[in-house]
This record gives C-alpha cells, sequence and structure tokens, in this order.
C-alpha cells in the first residue's frame, strides 16, 4: 500500500458511518491540508456507493481539522445507473468540520465527444524544472513533490511577479501512479496563486472547494496550472487544471478562499 492511500485508508464501523485518520505528515502548520482530508472523504465515498469514482465533489470547510480520528457521515442522496449522489458530514471532537456534497461514477464507463477552447500549455519536462522553493513546509517536503514553471521566484527571493498564476508539474513524493482520489488533494496542493501578488502569506484559509474529474490519470507527474483573477475586498477565487503524462485532461478546480494580509501591511 502507498503511502498515500494508508494515509486516506478509512474503516466503517456502522452503517453508513466510516472512521479515517488525519495523519502528521499532510499538515500545513499546525492544521491538516485541505485537499488531504477531501482526499479522506474521497475514499469514504468510493467504499459506501454503488460507482467508485468521483466525478464533482463539493467542500464547505466549516472550522479547522486537527491530527486524529475524524468520522464520517454518509448520506446517500439518489442512486442512478451512472451517476450516485451523495454527501459526508466529517466531525472531530463533536463539531461538523467539513461537509462534502458529490456526484459518483465510473470514469471508465464515460463516453462522448471531447472539446477544449484552450490547448494544453507546453512545459519543460519534469527533470528541465525547479523545485518549488517550499521545503520548510512539511506538507510539501514529506509528502508532495512539485516542480515549478512558473513562480519559483516568489519563494526564492521572496519576490511577487504579479501573475497570479503558479504553472508546474506536482507527483506524489514516493513515485506511487496518481489514481482519482489523488487528485482531490492535489487540487489543494500547489501553493496559493496570491502568493504571486503579495508575496508568501502566512494562511490564505479555504472556506469552499470544488474538483471536477474526468478521467483516472496515466503513471506519472501531473502538468497543473492554478491562477487567480478575482481578488475582492479580501475573498478571491484559484482556479486549478490537471493534465496527466498522457496530455489527457484529468481534473478541474475551483475554490473560494479569504487573503489575510499581515497588519501593517
Amino acid at each position: 500500500m502507498s503511502q498515500f492511500a494508508g494515509d486516506t485508508a478509512v474503516l466503517q464501523v456502522a452503517e453508513n458511518h466510516w472512521r479515517g485518520e488525519l495523519r502528521e505528515g499532510w499538515r500545513i502548520g499546525a492544521v491538516p491540508n485541505g485537499g488531504y482530508v477531501l482526499a479522506v472523504a474521497g475514499r469514504v465515498l468510493s467504499a459506501a456507493l454503488d460507482h467508485p469514482d468521483p466525478l464533482s465533489v463539493n467542500a464547505f470547510f466549516l472550522a479547522p481539522t486537527v491530527l486524529g480520528p475524524i468520522d464520517c457521515h454518509v448520506e446517500p442522496l439518489r442512486v442512478g445507473r451512472n451517476t450516485t449522489h451523495a454527501s459526508v458530514r466529517m466531525f472531530q471532537q463533536g463539531e461538523l468540520k467539513v461537509l462534502v456534497t458529490a456526484a459518483y461514477t465510473d470514469l471508465s464507463s464515460l463516453a462522448g465527444e471531447t472539446w477544449s477552447a484552450k490547448p494544453r500549455p507546453q512545459y519543460p519536462s519534469w527533470e528541465e524544472c525547479t523545485p518549488s522553493g517550499q521545503d520548510n513546509v512539511e506538507f510539501f517536503r514529506e509528502r508532495v513533490d512539485i516542480r515549478l514553471v512558473s513562480g519559483v521566484e516568489v519563494f526564492s527571493r521572496r519576490e511577487p511577479n504579479g501573475s497570479g498564476e503558479f504553472c508546474g508539474w506536482i507527483r506524489h513524493r514516493d513515485g506511487t501512479t496518481p489514481d482519482a482520489i489523488s487528485l482531490l488533494m492535489f487540487a489543494d496542493a500547489f501553493a496559493p496563486p496570491a502568493f504571486t501578488i503579495f508575496g508568501p502569506l502566512h494562511w490564505v484559509p479555504t472556506i469552499e472547494l470544488t474538483v471536477q474529474v474526468r478521467a483516472r490519470p496515466a503513471p506519472g507527474p501531473l502538468q497543473a496550472r492554478f491562477y487567480s483573477r478575482h481578488l475582492t475586498r479580501g475573498v478571491i477565487e484559484e482556479d486549478g487544471e490537471f493534465w496527466d503524462s498522457a496530455g489527457e485532461l484529468v481534473a478541474l478546480s475551483r475554490q473560494t478562499a479569504k487573503v489575510r494580509l499581515p497588519a501593517g501591511s
């Protein structure tokens, strides 16, 4: 079992009640990464529902999670021939921490036309790109490997470039082939694009995160682009796009976050 699979594993303890364990290596500071928490919910849904793969998953982060057990209560909403809808309520210490709603399917059964208004961007290869420069962040150092194509100066020289965008590659640090649940975690793995505007900030808390999965990824690093276009009274959107090593678009994401500048900025 891979590190990611083991650290997102869940156990059924009663009907519609599952339990996971939020583990230390996936923290940003003291708080487990939101994408990692969403991946635990994804494992629960994969185990509990008739369809195995996430198609669209939405999470509202009501309060920060902590390390340790997390109880996940599943409510099936509708079971169809091709799609199952359900919700998951994630509790710690008697408090509702995360509310997830999802549509699940079998990605291997998807069929139909393919079209894109924008071609996949061309990046230098993984080997040619620069490490993210965030090795001081435990989450990135221990579990996820990121190579930046753009934005590395934000961390190496602490110089914002004003682009509102990070581009690069991402993979599990242990080389594990990414699965559909990995995409839920990777959707919150890059630094917030707001860092390219204001420099590295202490915290840009996620309010809501949605991940749309289009295909199971091929083996190898994923090509990713994260960008923001509008900051309004401290609220910003962060959009993500992911292509696998075969060049297929495998996921899209959008999150709502708050930009908190240090006092006196």
